[in-house]
């Protein structure tokens, strides 16, 4: 296992950087009308779990804090997959690209999770029995 020096470090910060760039791409070719509405939110939900993730970091003196926030970023890549069902309902994006999305914002929820139920590990909590 890497060392994890940083929150860069985290796999789950790589891919949440990585799908909010795509998010960022793809809401490019949205409607203009939508740019109050759903534009800037899908856009605010996908940075703030990579933001999210990086606060945790921060706050991993205190497991629970450190659960807190993951918890809150778990929160906002489910929001994010609920502006992706609406970009696919109003035909903003292809099925294609939808199942895409919402697989790889799945798989960062999961990562988060795992943290959070590993929060000691990364915490340096964890207590061993003599």
């Amino acid at each position: 296992m890497a060392i994890i020096r940083s929150f860069r470090d985290l796999r789950s910060y790589q891919q949440a950087r990585s799908e909010a760039g795509r998010i960022f791409e793809a809401t490019k070719t949205f409607p203009k009308e939508e740019k109050f509405a759903m534009t800037d939110q899908i856009r605010r939900s996908s940075r703030a779990v990579k933001s999210m993730i990086a606060e945790a970091w921060g706050h991993r003196r205190y497991p629970a804090s450190f659960a807190s926030k993951l918890t809150d970023a778990i929160g906002e890549a489910n929001e994010t997959q609920s502006w992706l069902d609406d970009a696919l309902d109003c035909g903003y994006i292809s099925p294609a690209q939808h199942k895409d999305f919402d697989a790889a914002w799945q798989s960062v929820g999961g990562m988060i999770a795992s943290m959070i139920l590993k929060a000691d590990d990364f915490c340096g909590t964890k207590k061993t029995d003599l």
